[in-house]
């Protein structure tokens, strides 16, 4: 962790406050007087402020279902953020792990934990992301087959990883990826001349979405180790 964010999640300073204690040579890091801001610092850091050793609070791990109509922003833009739905404290240090359009409900998931995210979000680690889509037209034969190949989307040199399609009905389908691709869910039926008319995330890893439109809480311990495997 960077360490204007651990003095800022270890007291009440805002991240300037912060980093004006830094610049000043307040802050000690395992004896030595450090000034440089983004300097990484770790659990087993012994960080001291004017000599009062800092303790960073707690990582939280929210689950959302995020209503239509809402953008994964800290801040309100064209529509309303997300986090307007979220009362707790020092919501600014909070972010996504895995964002949604604006259009697009369901699930998301949402912490201060940089590295527990990382899991989420990064391909290799291959974390399910489940989503139930609707269709303009109905889904063609063997579309199971080519998503599990993978798709070609425009602009784009390699093949999506390979995904898993089930038919629910002819325009409603369950698809499963492992990746998470710029707006990748429209483009890969696109792709195959079909256009997603709604998208709903119910799924990633082993958590499905369990509270209802606009509300949320916090991940069970062993959901949260769930995406540290």
């Amino acid at each position: 962790m960077r360490l204007d964010k651990f003095v800022c999640k270890s007291t009440e300073l805002t991240r300037s406050d912060a980093v004006h204690r830094i610049h000043v040579g307040d802050v000690l890091v395992n004896g030595h007087v450090v000034t440089l801001e983004a300097t990484q610092v770790h659990e087993n850091n012994e960080v001291l402020l004017n000599g009062i050793k800092l303790k960073a609070r707690s990582f939280r791990y929210i689950v959302m279902h995020k209503p239509a109509g809402t953008i994964c922003s800290n801040i309100d833009e064209a529509y309303p953020s997300l986090f307007n739905y979220l009362n707790v404290d020092k919501v600014s240090e909070l972010h996504i792990a895995g964002r949604l359009d604006a259009d697009t409900t369901g699930m998301v998931l949402i912490t201060d934990d940089g590295r527990w995210s990382f899991n989420i979000i990064t391909p290799a680690k291959e974390c399910k992301k489940v989503y139930r889509v609707g269709l303009s037209q109905a889904i063609a034969e063997g579309m199971a087959d080519r998503f599990k190949e993978g798709i070609k989307l425009q602009g784009e040199q390699q093949l999506t990883r390979p995904a898993t399609l089930e038919v629910v009905d002819s325009k409603e389908v369950i698809l499963t990826i492992t990746e998470g691709k710029f707006h990748q869910v429209k483009r890969m039926f696109s792709a195959v001349g079909n256009r997603v008319i709604s998208l709903h995330r119910e799924a990633i890893g082993d958590v499905k979405l369990d509270v209802e439109v606009g509300q949320w809480r916090y991940l069970t311990d062993s959901e949260v180790q769930s995406f540290s495997k």
